[in-house]
C-alpha cells in the first residue's frame, strides 16, 4: 500500500491544530476541540500543539461554575479513545505560565517552539485557533 493510503483506499493527511487561546471566554477552544474530534473520526493523522495561553486547556482542575460555562476540559481524555495521542506543549509558553508537565491532564510531550515548527513543516493541513 503506498505511503498516504489508508484501507478503502483513502488518503490519510496529517492535520495539526495548533491552540492558542485560553480555554474559556471564547469559543476557540471548544470548536477546536469538536474539529479534531470530527477529524479523527475520519480516521486522518491528527495532532494537537498547544502554544501560548493554549496551555491552559489541559490544566488539571479547571472549575467553570463561575464563568457559567460547560467545562469541556474533560473531553481531552477521550482523544485517546479516538487515537489521537499526539499532544504538543510548547516549553516556553508552558515555562512562561509557570506550569510543569505535571499540570496537565493527559500526556503531553513538552518541546521547544523550534521542535514545533519543525513538526508543523511535515503537516498537510495547519488549523489554528
Amino acid at each position: 500500500m503506498e505511503e498516504g493510503m489508508e484501507e478503502g483506499g483513502g488518503i490519510t493527511k496529517k492535520f495539526m491544530y495548533v491552540n492558542r487561546k485560553a480555554p474559556h471566554g471564547t469559543i476557540y477552544a471548544l470548536e477546536s476541540l469538536e474539529v479534531v474530534l470530527i477529524g479523527a473520526a475520519f480516521e486522518q493523522d491528527v495532532s494537537l500543539a498547544f502554544i501560548d495561553d493554549g496551555v491552559y486547556q489541559l490544566t488539571k482542575g479547571q472549575d467553570t461554575k463561575g464563568l457559567e460555562v460547560k467545562n469541556f476540559a474533560p473531553t481531552f481524555r477521550a482523544l485517546e479513545d479516538y487515537d489521537v495521542t499526539k499532544l504538543y506543549v510548547a516549553k516556553e509558553s508552558m515555562e512562561e505560565r509557570g506550569l510543569t508537565a505535571d499540570a496537565f491532564m493527559v500526556p503531553v510531550e513538552v518541546m521547544s517552539k523550534q521542535q514545533l515548527a519543525e513538526i508543523m513543516e511535515e503537516q498537510d493541513v495547519i488549523l489554528s485557533f
